[in-house]
């Protein structure tokens, strides 16, 4: 199902039948977003504009043309319409479904994208709830900041939406484009909860049933918050591997913890590297096995040799040295136990 067909479905629209003959202006042209939770406190400078000419400039002139054509449809079908909004009016939703990832270099790729080719795809706003003149994104935050980058105004749908409205065609957006990593759902389910959301209301956002969702949530409650900046999205690291982690870090060292986060090495590796750094310190800790002992006689001849495990000590004598003091051992070995309970103390 388009993004459009689940927008019409959930907000009230016209049959996607009709809008089946109609271009989709929700179709997936830029490439796939990967939202950033959280936004740099200094923005980096904004781009300078690259003059654009030859091939690269008449298919960005007939893509927008195909995207000008593409609004008008949806304007005439549903009255709704694709307007330009200034991104500085944007702000991100109530509740954050995407990790940051400092290292992430997918945005400058988006943005390479918009600057040729221009915003195919709209982002979906709602008029602020508690700061008139001002949006709240449903979806499109990374192309909002792209837009930021470029200096150019973000081509955007206005809908009315409810708090549940917004937060499913989020999570619904998100199944579409590009699922979120099992961390990412994770917090984004325990942050609908956090926030009041009933579970079907979430189940409905997540695409999950309620045992899933369950999991979900006990494993996000159970990382710290912390710990999740230092790692990231990891995407590579599915649902047994952060299951994991999160059995192992209550027992974790945390100050050695902290000196791992804040090592510039940590810091400079992908997000799946640095979850592997991370599920690797709260490894528990082995005991080493103890090293093999040799006991020998008045005149120094290796009698035995004696191993020890976890749960063992195996003993091994040397027959050519004292022939027959295994079976001597042997046979008074109830007579040696008895002595030795009747000399542990009460209880022990």
């Amino acid at each position: 199902m388009s993004r459009k067909s689940n927008l019409d479905a959930l907000f009230g629209a016209r049959a996607a039948a009709k809008a089946t003959a109609e271009p989709e202006v929700f179709a997936p042209a830029n490439p796939p977003e990967s939202e950033a939770e959280f936004a740099p406190a200094n923005p980096p400078p904004p781009l300078r504009e690259r003059r654009r000419s030859g091939a690269i400039g008449a298919m960005s002139q007939t893509l927008r043309g195909l995207a000008a054509q593409a609004d008008a449809a949806v304007a005439a079908e549903d009255g709704t319409s694709v307007v330009d909004l200034d991104a500085s009016l944007i702000d991100a939703s109530f509740i954050a479904d995407r990790i940051a990832d400092a290292n992430d270099a997918s945005l400058d790729t988006l943005v390479e994208s918009i600057r040729e080719s221009g915003q195919q795809v709209p982002v979906l706003v709602r008029p602020h709830p508690t700061a008139p003149g001002r949006y709240q994104i449903a979806f499109g935050r990374r192309r909002t900041r792209a837009a930021q980058l470029l200096q150019r105004p973000v081509r955007a749908v206005i809908r009315p939406l409810t708090d549940a409205e917004l937060v499913i065609a989020q999570g619904k957006e998100n199944l579409e484009r590009r699922d979120l990593s099992y961390i990412e759902r994770a917090f984004f389910a325990l942050r609908l909860e956090t926030h009041g959301f009933p579970r079907e209301t979430i189940t409905a956002a997540m695409g999950v049933g309620k045992g899933d969702l369950s999991t979900l949530i006990s494993v996000a409650r159970t990382v710290p918050e912390d710990i999740l900046a230092a790692i990231g999205p990891a995407p590579a690291a599915g649902r047994p591997r952060w299951m994991l982690l999160a059995e192992r870090i209550g027992g974790a060292d945390r100050p050695a913890l902290a000196a791992l986060m804040e090592d510039p090495a940590f810091r400079g590796k992908g997000t799946d590297e640095r979850f592997a750094a991370i599920l690797a310190a709260v490894a528990p800790r082995t005991e080493a096995a103890p090293q093999p002992r040799t006991v020998k006689d008045e005149r120094g001849r290796k009698l035995a040799r004696v191993e020890r495990s976890a749960h063992s000590v195996t003993v091994a004598f040397d027959e050519r040295v004292e022939p027959g003091l295994a079976d001597y051992i042997l046979e008074r070995l109830p007579e040696m136990l008895a002595a030795y309970r009747a000399g542990k103390p009460d209880g022990a």
